[in-house]
């Protein structure tokens, strides 16, 4: 069976104004479906085409097939991403991820100085994460496609900052749509539905 693009969790204008109808047609529409397709051509007729994408992700990481690696794990990437937000969310969050962050990063003031200043700083495309990896939470930035599963880390949370994630909405200026994210759009919901599969 073909992998294929997962529907967007909301009306694509839903997360406007800080995240644009716009930007969501041509991010889920155009980018995040051209690494669906990329991964169907480069898996066809191949033991990959049936395995889960996960699996994919890993099976390409290991063997370092680059091209099934980058659109693979950008299909997850993406989907995960979509996730993160919905809204009216955004602000401090509460649960279980809350007590977490006290705990393991000092509170939530220390948690976004530390998250924002990932995906500031992640030069080039990539993306900025919150997991957790042996039982705590910890922030970590990945370059181009790479995601946190194949550093044995699970992704609770994170923010696109390759170019195509804001340029329509703020142009060049890449903290403003980190601090947007933060404020306005994160789904703290679907963070501690992640901390609960994850165990921790």
């Amino acid at each position: 069976m073909a992998f294929e693009l997962p529907q967007l969790p909301y009306p694509k204008d839903a997360l406007a104004p800080h995240m644009s109808a716009q930007t969501l047609e041509f991010h889920h529409g155009k980018h995040h479906n051209t690494y669906v397709t990329n991964l169907n051509n480069l898996t066809k007729d191949t033991p990959l085409a049936t395995q889960p994408l996960e699996d994919v992700i890993h099976e390409a990481w290991k063997s370092g097939n680059t091209g099934v690696f980058n659109n693979a794990a950008q299909v997850w990437n993406h989907t995960f991403f979509w996730h993160c937000m919905k809204q009216g969310g955004g602000g401090e969050p509460t649960g279980k991820v809350a007590e977490k962050i006290d705990s393991d990063l000092g509170g939530y003031a220390a948690f976004k100085e530390k998250f924002t200043d990932a995906a500031k700083t992640q030069f080039g495309s990539g993306w900025a994460w919150l997991v957790v990896k042996d039982g705590k939470l910890d922030i970590m930035k990945t370059p181009n496609a790479e995601t946190p599963m194949v550093h044995g880390a699970t992704a609770l949370l994170t923010v696109d900052v390759w170019e195509h994630a804001y340029y329509l909405d703020y142009q060049n200026r890449r903290p403003d749509f980190v601090a947007a994210f933060l404020d306005h759009l994160v789904n703290w919901d679907y963070v501690n539905e992640q901390l609960e599969k994850a165990g921790a």
